[in-house]
């Protein structure tokens, strides 16, 4: 399961020099230590000498015999090369052209001014409900059964 993790076609790059990594076994109630160990030392070959690793250990009985490896790696060095990028290098494969359409225009917008907008919501607004300052003490809920 670590070895999927850290080998996963989803990662954009290897986790080859990983400086820190934080990773978490989930496994059922027959999981071991030396299970979560044996993970820890598949991780640790791939990333950096010097990495800092800071793992968990989750038991969920609905596991069964599976584990399932969770791995999250910083720290890399800025010169690495996308694991997408290494794999599109060797092709030798011509570019294919995209013909030139042209976009289509946008249809045209016709402007409100300001004052069309508005005026609608100052009439509202000056038209506003008296309330009744003595009945605030009052829920609205109890207000509204009124």
């Amino acid at each position: 399961a670590a070895e999927q993790a850290i080998s996963s076609q989803l990662l954009d790059i290897t986790i080859d020099g990983a400086r820190g990594v934080l990773f978490n076994v989930t496994g059922g109630s027959n999981m071991t230590l030396f299970e979560v160990n044996q993970a820890a030392a598949i991780i640790r070959e791939t990333a950096h000498p010097d990495v800092n690793m800071i793992f968990g250990a989750v038991i969920d009985p609905e596991m069964g015999d599976e584990i399932r490896v969770t791995v999250i790696a910083t720290g890399f060095e800025r010169s690495g090369v996308p694991r997408r990028a290494l794999e599109r290098l060797p092709r030798n494969e011509k570019p294919v052209p995209v013909a030139n359409t042209p976009f289509s225009r946008p249809s045209e917008s016709v402007s409100v001014g300001a004052e069309t907008r508005f005026s609608a919501d100052a009439k509202s607004a000056s038209q506003s409900p008296s309330i009744n300052t003595d009945d605030l003490d009052v829920p609205t809920f109890l207000r509204n059964r009124r």
